[in-house]
């Protein structure tokens, strides 16, 4: 991250990396993408269940090793957790050096990855606003012996094009830092100080929890498609809501396939090689 990066962060709680995925790795994600959206949909309703944080219900599949909820209809979203166990397709994020270089310039100490999901948000849909202000310590931000100093972080990469009307990422810049808690509801559409993020395929943006954040309506008939991968300290569980505050839901048969470095992004206690 350099001066001009660190300083736009700092400001206003994001970035947008331009050009973060090669085209071979977003082609090869997309297609994964598309595959696991069939079969999640084709399964969502099955057993098993696991009923997860605030009561939401996820299809716990047995097969691909994924957590899953929502449905495809107009205004709906579809959340596909733990993608990884999914497709190697997407293996090339966990020791992706531009992303890890961002990640280690704004957590302090050892970082691990807590959270994955991919969103798959239909015609219509739109994702509420949360977070902004006083926030519970997970999700803090803070400046620390003169570097930044942010607990649960977030990069959201994309697979294809979004324009100003086809949902994009939204935020409210500077709110990491306000010290009071939104007046506002959760419509992102009529926040004030609320600004669509457009983007192409390959782009990404890194972002602070505590930065309020949400998507605007989607309102072309594109299916958007994005990948979320969380980053914390090391000591911080799970944060995606199918297995909230657990150990990171990864099955053997992924562990036997991750090399031994990135295996240790999701181990409290990294194992060193013999």
């Amino acid at each position: 991250m350099n001066e001009i990066e660190k300083y736009e962060f700092d400001r206003q709680g994001y970035l947008v990396i331009k050009q973060a995925l090669t085209k071979a790795q977003v082609a090869s994600m997309a297609v994964a993408i598309d595959e696991l959206e069939d079969h999640a949909l084709t399964h969502i309703k099955a057993p098993p269940r696991k009923t997860a944080a605030w009561g939401h219900s996820y299809h716990a599949d047995d097969v691909l090793g994924y957590h899953a909820t929502g449905e495809h209809a107009d205004g709906k979203t579809l959340i596909v957790e733990d993608f990884w166990n999914a497709s190697p397709a997407f293996d090339v994020l966990l020791d992706h050096q531009l992303t890890l270089a961002y990640i280690q310039s704004i957590i302090l100490g050892r970082s691990t990855i807590n959270n994955s999901e991919i969103r798959i948000r239909y015609t219509n849909n739109a994702s509420g606003t949360h977070m902004g202000g006083p926030i519970d310590h997970k999700y803090r931000y803070a400046f620390t012996g003169g570097r930044i100093d942010c607990m649960m972080v977030r990069m959201v990469y994309f697979v294809h094009d979004v324009g100003p009307e086809q949902g994009p990422f939204c935020v409210v810049p500077g709110t990491h830092k306000t010290n009071y808690p939104s007046p506002y509801g959760r419509n992102p559409d009529e926040e004030p100080g609320m600004i669509g993020l457009p983007v192409e395929a390959g782009d990404a943006i890194l972002f602070t929890e505590n930065l309020r954040h949400g998507g605007l309506t989607n309102r072309s008939p594109q299916t958007r498609k994005t990948i979320h991968v969380g980053y914390g300290p090391y000591w911080m569980m799970s944060q995606n809501i199918a297995t909230m505050d657990e150990e990171p839901y990864i099955t053997q048969a992924t562990r036997m396939r991750l090399t031994l470095e990135q295996n240790n992004v999701f181990r409290a206690w990294p194992v060193k090689a013999v």
